[in-house]
């Protein structure tokens, strides 16, 4: 009888041991320091999953505040998930070093679950519908390329690997709670500025071959929002949105342009207006800043109390601090 005692505890011991060892595997995920960063592949970030993706399709490599803003953000909103932002400008699979002369990148690169890995679209677009289009499209005919490789690449992404796509204006203020949707920007029309879906979902895969089969890189949109709203008008009977519900079909929540667009397009201006009492943004999980739209290059400037500036400061201080004040005090010296 002593003996099985002892046997019981012994099994006990081990069994708390092996636990104990799983939760330093789960916690040592998404608790790296900096420098441990460099020696992970995308693969294995991604393969942690629920991952919020970014993408850059120029060869710009110096994040804009507003990137680094949409990035901080949804590193602060997000923490236990992986934030990946895949950049065309980088040639290898190394990042730039931490001590970049960039300073948004090196800001990114600091903050421990923020990941910038090179966009390597043939390896990317591997086992899905896109490859044989990638390799028959000559980018340099191709009227709106920027944008047609990026709807391309954020499918393929979220298709093999799960998680949520995000453009790099948006500026995650709380956490979606959905984890198949599309955001609509108005109703019965689909925006591909956000969505989430689980690795590997019928939809995508879908969308990915009706991007082959329908492609036109003449017309704006036509791989992107008009993509995912014929897509989803295929499988749904869209109806208008009445007030701040969602809709749903076959399991996909079609959210409310209140989610991610409370100021539409027409009105993009507005986010660097001084507004006489900010909104409160309550119906909102994040909020897309229409930077395609900003042909002028309106920016947050410091003390302006611009509904922007008023954003920065609560959702992407550091980028605020670093990116806006600091520019700022540099200039003036």
């Amino acid at each position: 009888r002593m003996f099985k005692k002892i046997q019981i505890c012994l099994c006990f011991f081990f069994v708390l041991g092996i636990l104990y060892e799983i939760s330093l595997l789960a916690s040592c995920c998404f608790s790296y320091m900096p420098m441990s960063k460099h020696f992970l592949t995308p693969e294995q970030v991604l393969n942690l999953g629920k991952s919020i993706i970014f993408l850059e399709t120029t060869e710009r490599l110096e994040p804009t505040p507003l990137v680094s803003c949409s990035m901080e953000s949804a590193a602060r909103i997000y923490q236990d998930r992986p934030i990946i932002l895949f950049m065309k400008g980088l040639k290898n699979d190394t990042a730039l070093e931490l001590n970049s002369s960039y300073a948004g990148f090196s800001l990114l690169s600091s903050m421990k679950n923020v990941f910038i890995f090179p966009l390597q679209m043939e390896t990317i677009f591997q086992e899905t519908p896109l490859l044989q289009w990638y390799m028959q499209v000559v980018p340099e005919q191709e009227k709106n390329w920027v944008h047609v490789s990026s709807d391309a690449s954020r499918l393929a992404l979220i298709w093999k690997y799960g998680g949520i796509y995000m453009d790099t204006d948006v500026i995650s203020i709380q956490p979606i709670p959905e984890e198949s949707f599309l955001a609509a920007q108005k109703s019965q029309f689909s925006s591909n500025g956000v969505f989430g879906f689980p690795a590997h979902h019928k939809f995508i895969w879908d969308c990915m071959e009706n991007f082959v089969l329908k492609y036109n890189g003449n017309i704006w949109g036509n791989q992107g929002p008009l993509l995912m709203t014929r897509m989803l008008k295929a499988i749904c009977n869209l109806t208008d949105f009445k007030g701040t519900e969602d809709h749903s079909c076959q399991n996909i929540s079609f959210l409310n342009p209140q989610r991610f667009y409370p100021i539409p397009y027409p009105a993009w201006g507005r986010y660097y207006e001084v507004w006489d009492k900010s909104p409160d943004f309550n119906h909102s999980y994040a909020l897309h800043l229409w930077n395609f739209m900003n042909h002028n290059q309106k920016a947050v400037v410091a003390g302006s109390n611009t509904l922007a500036e008023k954003l920065y400061k609560a959702y992407c201080p550091t980028t605020y601090k670093d990116l806006i004040q600091n520019a700022e005090l540099r200039d003036f010296t």
